[in-house]
This record gives C-alpha cells, sequence and structure tokens, in this order.
C-alpha cells in the first residue's frame, strides 16, 4: 500500500461501536470483544493520551492493523493534537505512517494537521475529534467544507435535542461518547496542566504526566495528590487515592469549611440507556472512552455495549449489564446529554 491510498472501508451501519486501544494488546482484546471500531495513537506528542507504557510504535500499528482487518473491525488513528510551530513534521510523518499501515480514518483536531492530509492524501478519511470543540453546525460545516471532514465527535456538552438539530444541517456523520470520562472543560482548550507543569495536553497530548504526579502518606493515614508540588486532593484513609487532575481536584476556599469540587467531581459517563434515543437523534458511532484503561477494563464493557447495540437492531431494549464498578469514583451519570444542570 503506498502512502496516497487508503482502504474503501465501509462505515454505513448506523450504531458502530468505537473503542479504545491503549496497547496492542488493548486493541486485539477490543476487536476479540465486538468493537466494530477501535481508535489508538503513537507512543509522542501527537496523540491526546501521550503516557508512558501507552500507545503503538509504527510497527504495532501496521500489525494490529492487519489484526484488526482479519477480523472485520476498522482502526483509527488519532492525531488530535495542535503542533507547535515549527514543529509539525511529527504530525506529517504520523500521517504518513498511518497510510503505509492501512488505518481506515485520521481522527484530527488541527485544522493544519486537516489541510495537510486532505491535500497530502487525497484518499485519507478525516474524523473530526472532540479536540477541535466544533459543537455549532456552523463550525461543523466549515470543517466539512475545507478538509472534507466525514465525522465529527461531538463534545459532551450536548443534549439529544441540540444533537437532533445540529444532525439536521450537516453534511457528516456524528460520533458522541457513552462511556467513559465525563469531561466538562471545553475539549481543546483546557490549559489548567499546562499551567502547572508547562506541558500541554493539547499540544504535548498529556493531562498531569507522571512524572509530576506524587502522593504522600500523613501521619493520620490520609493521602495527599500532588502535582508539580501542588496539592490537588486529599484522601481519607478509607478513600481509594485518584490520579491527580486538575478539574477533578478538591479545593479549599474561604466561603467552604472543607474541601469541595471546584470544577467537576471523579464521575463517569453511561449512557448505556440512551442509545436508542441518540440513534434516533442521527447518531452515527458510540465512542468508548480508555486508552489508560485495563484490558479487562476494554473487554468487560465493550462486551456490554456489544450486547446493548445488537439488542437495539434486533428491536429489543438495551441489553447492559451493570457497569458501575468500572466507573471512575463508582459513581455514573448520563451529564448534559438529558438536561443541562450546572453547579
Amino acid at each position: 500500500m503506498t502512502d496516497t491510498e487508503m482502504t474503501d472501508t465501509d462505515f454505513s451501519t448506523a450504531g458502530e461501536l468505537v473503542c479504545p486501544a491503549g496497547t496492542p494488546a488493548a486493541l486485539r482484546t477490543a476487536v476479540d470483544a465486538g468493537a466494530d471500531t477501535v481508535y489508538c495513537g503513537f507512543r509522542d506528542a501527537t496523540n491526546a493520551r501521550n503516557f508512558p507504557g501507552l500507545n503503538f510504535t509504527p510497527e504495532e500499528l501496521q500489525s494490529s492493523v492487519a489484526y484488526a482487518h482479519a477480523r472485520g473491525a476498522r482502526v483509527l488513528l488519532a492525531l488530535n493534537t495542535y503542533p507547535p510551530a515549527g514543529k509539525v513534521a511529527l504530525w506529517r510523518d504520523a500521517a504518513a505512517i498511518g497510510m503505509r499501515s492501512g488505518v481506515d480514518a485520521f481522527i484530527v483536531a488541527d485544522m493544519g494537521v486537516a489541510r495537510h492530509i486532505a491535500e497530502t492524501h487525497p484518499g485519507a478519511r478525516l474524523h473530526l475529534s472532540v479536540q477541535a470543540a466544533a459543537s455549532s453546525p456552523e463550525a461543523i460545516r466549515y470543517y466539512c467544507q475545507n478538509f472534507g471532514v466525514r465525522r465529527v465527535v461531538l463534545p459532551r456538552i450536548l443534549t439529544i435535542p441540540e444533537i437532533r438539530k445540529i444532525k439536521s444541517e450537516i453534511p457528516c456523520e456524528i460520533e458522541t461518547f457513552v462511556f467513559g470520562n465525563h469531561g466538562l472543560m471545553v475539549e481543546g482548550r483546557c490549559s489548567l496542566t499546562n499551567w502547572l507543569t508547562g506541558l500541554s495536553t493539547n499540544m504535548d497530548g498529556v493531562c498531569s504526566p507522571a512524572a509530576d504526579v506524587t502522593y504522600e502518606r500523613a501521619a493520620d493515614g490520609s493521602m495527599r495528590s500532588r502535582l508539580a508540588g501542588f496539592t490537588i486532593d486529599s484522601f481519607a484513609p478509607d478513600e481509594n487515592a485518584g490520579y491527580p487532575t486538575i478539574c477533578k481536584g478538591r479545593y479549599t476556599a474561604p466561603h467552604r469549611t472543607e474541601g469541595f469540587y471546584a470544577f467537576e467531581e471523579p464521575i463517569s459517563l453511561n449512557l448505556g440507556r440512551m442509545l436508542p434515543d441518540l440513534m434516533a437523534a442521527g447518531v452515527h458511532a458510540f465512542k468508548i472512552e480508555g486508552r489508560q484503561r485495563s484490558k479487562s477494563y476494554v473487554r468487560s464493557v465493550v462486551r456490554a455495549f456489544r450486547r446493548a447495540v445488537d439488542s437495539i437492531r434486533a428491536g429489543g431494549e438495551p441489553d447492559l449489564a451493570d457497569l458501575v464498578a468500572l466507573t471512575e469514583g463508582q459513581k455514573e451519570t448520563q451529564g448534559a446529554f438529558q438536561t443541562k444542570k450546572w453547579r
């Protein structure tokens, strides 16, 4: 396969299940568990989950694409960060490697990356990342008209009526998150981690880099989590200590007697019971978040949503197992998709 060719893959089936793969083993697990499509990234700043021990080498991507294709599944390559000025070569090289590996589409956020792929690899299929934060018909149409984007991943701030209205005004497919991280920050525009560590979620692909994370145990048994020397949260002896991200930390303030979640509390999105409504609103693909999660997480969640989607296609109700044990903080929400109740 040359670097200007892309496999002619059928993306026409509604209810497509798009699943995470942080490693080649997780990709195989997702495919075997019933994923229609798996998304992944390279071990560098081109993808927004650039953590040690995660992601793919070029050789691993090529063998993983072959594994998925042999079993009827698709692979999407996430190039969903923003290149700093003068450092675009990494993203261009990643696109060329993706083409040679036979990926089925690229997930992009930056307009320059989208333009480069559209012009250099005209056979490539582009999906607009949630990192682009395109939540209006005007913004989505701009990407479709100028770069040939075929699908948009919508931010997690829209209700189903809003999604239905957007679908009626855009010329591309819609993908929405249905399980995993409940991100209320404006995707692609968060600077909180950069403020403390100097590394950007959007350009370096890492939120709360592991090298800047520390935990301190106090004499009373409590645990304090810190990022770049700043305390993000404090956990009682009987609490599980979460990974310190600024937007999900607890803080003190003059008007509060104890630490509180100033931005959002740890909780996971779960739209399993809303799948029929999402399909009726025009959502083409359901995305599961979790490239940092284990193979067992991937297997359990993908199997549960595979059963649910198959049941809907057969005219039944979503058949979902209880997934609360796999949620962040063991709590789940339907978020803004059902109604907006901002604090």
